[in-house]
């Protein structure tokens, strides 16, 4: 048996760099007998609770007194989400758009808004940050997904790079559209090439998954079928030698990429199959392989598709944006079980502050998972969507 004290410190800014020297003074000039204690910060943002307990640990240095403490950062109950595939490599977030310059790049606000900071202090969003409506949501963590070998390393950078970069992290692989570069580099040299990018990766823990990996026959006026399948097999090898788990693109291939995921189960530990929009009978087959559904705008288009993500189990469903794609619009069937909206300005209008009126961002997630709880009725409830898919989302990628 052992006892536990809480304790709750509430502030108003600028007063949040006090707080662990605070903190710290009452813990330790006070009698706790408690075997755990529990202190809980109000208004940090995660980067700063973090600091605070380390700053705390520094000041009292009483393991016996702080043999676990613990720290809230996420105000007024906010539903976390972890974003399995964001494209943030994306021109979009430079400004660019069909090759055109239309804005500053703005990837440090979409951080930002995904994050539940604000600008100018890098603390809370207080006031809803241009969001109407809806449940209060942010992002616990990001994973950006890469399609060639020079994005797998740009992710990378970036993911490292990144003010938030404790929260962020990547894929390393060459989409099934890419897969040429097999053929101009040679299947060895490039896998010898991604391999020392996962291998840098892995040093830090900020690489995650191999991909995006997989078949699409959609557009194989990027890549011939046969070449997608060659640079898809030469990638389990990577998956092979880390453990990693597999980000699998699937798209109009049949039971193609069924077949050779059966064939070669043994080689890999774990897979999502992201952006699914196929039928519930693809989706059992792709789940008895154990592997995951990932569901994205994309997986929410049309009455069929929504039926379709209706039966999908809690314990094997994950969530993403594929932002900048993938944006739930008002012609698509799931778009009526949306509660939460952004304020939204045209790219060629753009203003701080605002998100781009059809560029998805990682804040957007929120707007899949009320759809998928939409789908549900009363059965399953918001908060049952994010906490399953949070849950999910740590145990595949292993943060």
């Amino acid at each position: 048996i052992c006892s536990i004290t809480i304790i709750t410190i509430k502030y108003q800014r600028p007063f949040n760099h006090f707080l662990p020297a605070a903190a710290a003074a009452f813990i330790t000039h006070s009698s706790f007998s408690s075997s755990f204690v529990i202190c809980n910060f109000f208004r940090c943002n995660s980067s700063s609770s973090s600091k605070s307990l380390h700053e705390l640990e520094r000041i009292t240095g009483n393991a016996s007194t702080l043999s676990h403490l613990k720290m809230s950062h996420s105000p007024k109950n906010r539903l976390k989400f972890v974003d399995i595939g964001a494209n943030l490599l994306d021109p979009m977030y430079t400004g660019i758009y069909r090759g055109k310059v239309r804005h500053e790049a703005d990837l440090d606000l979409v951080l930002q808004r995904a994050f539940g900071v604000d600008e100018e202090n890098n603390e809370d969003i207080e006031d809803g940050g241009g969001v109407k409506g809806g449940t209060e949501a942010v992002l616990d963590k990001i994973v950006v997904t890469a399609g060639t070998l020079e994005e797998s390393r740009e992710a990378l950078k970036l993911v490292r790079e990144s003010p938030f970069a404790d929260r962020m992290y990547c894929t390393v692989g060459v989409h099934p559209t890419r897969c040429g570069s097999f053929l101009e580099h040679g299947i060895e040299e490039h896998l010898k090439d991604l391999m020392e990018v996962i291998e840098d990766g892995l040093s830090d823990g900020k690489v995650v998954a191999i991909g995006e990996l997989g078949l699409d026959y959609a557009r194989t006026q990027f890549c011939d079928i046969q070449t997608q399948k060659e640079g898809f097999l030469a990638q389990l090898s990577l998956a092979e030698k880390t453990g990693l788990p597999l980000f699998l693109h699937n798209r109009e291939t049949g039971n193609d990429l069924l077949d050779l995921l059966k064939t070669h189960r043994h080689r890999f530990t774990r897979g999502v199959v992201h952006s699914f929009d196929d039928t519930i009978e693809l989706a059992k087959e792709f789940m008895d392989l154990d592997l995951y559904i990932g569901i994205n705008g994309c997986s929410l288009k049309t009455v069929e598709n929504l039926a379709v993500v209706k039966q999908l189990p809690l314990k094997k469903l994950m969530i993403e944006t594929d932002c900048p794609w993938c944006d739930i619009r008002a012609s698509h069937a799931g778009f009526s079980h949306i509660k939460t909206s952004f304020d939204t300005k045209q790219e060629k209008k753009f203003e701080r502050g605002f998100c781009v009126k059809g560029r998805y961002e990682p804040c957007h997630i929120i707007q899949v998972a009320e759809v998928i709880a939409g789908t549900r009725g009363s059965s399953t409830s918001l908060r049952d969507i994010a906490d399953a898919c949070l849950r999910n989302s740590y145990d595949f990628y292993r943060f």
